[in-house]
């Protein structure tokens, strides 16, 4: 029984994840953590396992669903890797704060600016993805036979990576939430685009985060194996419904996830 549950999470989490580009955590945790509160049999799932079991599964999520879309030509590489360079110190930072600012308060306004994100979705954004063809930080990209200009520039990249990343490590919240609008909204990436280069970049977060609650002691094994097969199919399926819906479609997934994150946050942070 604990298999079959374990299985159904790993699957669900990861094609939401992988379709979204947001990773999965956002139905992994809060899902354990009420199956440890109801059932004896998910005794086990403390708040430290539980987010290390989902860096675990989220590897093989990113994994799967990285490979995915980087055969079909959907990741860029070279912003994947900029925004990596500031996302990855910022998680240290992150995780670093933790132990010195109060996270109640803040999950209150970080929820309600998920919710402001989402309404951003509502608006057209050609001035925003437009640039010009020249100068340094402009991406020449093709998908699905058309071509897509957008532009992405060091420093605005590595700030808001560096932000990203220490929200990420501060709060426990998957960095793909902010990062897949903000390269949308901001750089002007398609939605394709940005949940496949999400995904790439999941890859090496949760790698190095896993790797850290494994050195910690917090990973259960012979739990964690459960998960794996479920995280690895769900995510080549996210990765695959993705390819198939129309980027407006992804887009409006991606918003209704992103209320859904704002509002627990804000849940947790009055509670």
């Amino acid at each position: 029984m604990v298999f079959v549950i374990c299985l159904i999470i790993g699957l669900m989490t990861s094609f939401v994840g992988s379709l979204a580009g947001l990773g999965g955590g956002i139905i992994f945790v809060p899902s354990l953590l009420i199956l440890s509160g109801y059932m004896e049999a998910f005794s086990w799932a403390t708040p430290q396992v539980i987010v290390g079991m989902s860096l675990v599964a989220m590897v093989f999520t990113a994994l799967s669903s990285a490979l995915s879309y980087y055969k079909k030509g959907r990741v860029d590489v070279r912003t994947g890797l900029l925004l990596l360079s500031g996302s990855i110190p910022g998680g240290i930072l992150g995780a670093w704060l933790n132990q010195f600012i109060e996270t109640d308060q803040f999950l209150l306004f970080f929820g309600i600016l998920m919710i402001i994100i989402s309404l951003l979705f509502l608006f057209r954004r050609a001035t925003l993805s437009r640039t010009s063809n020249k100068g340094r930080g402009v991406r020449t990209f093709w998908l699905d036979g058309r071509t897509y200009q957008y532009k992405v520039t060091f420093w605005p990249a590595f700030l808001l990576s560096l932000f990203v990343g220490t929200v990420s490590g501060l709060f426990g919240i998957g960095g793909g939430s902010i990062m897949v609008p903000a390269m949308i909204l901001i750089f002007g990436l398609p939605a394709h685009l940005a949940t496949a280069t999400s995904m790439f970049m999941i890859l090496f977060q949760s790698m190095i985060g896993a790797g850290t609650h494994i050195a910690l002691g917090h990973i259960m094994w012979q739990y964690a194996v459960f998960f794996i097969p479920g995280a690895w199919i769900g995510g080549r399926l996210g990765a695959s419904l993705n390819q198939r819906l129309h980027g407006r479609t992804l887009e409006w997934i991606l918003r209704l996830l992103l209320i859904v994150i704002g509002i627990r946050m804000i849940l947790q942070g009055v509670s």
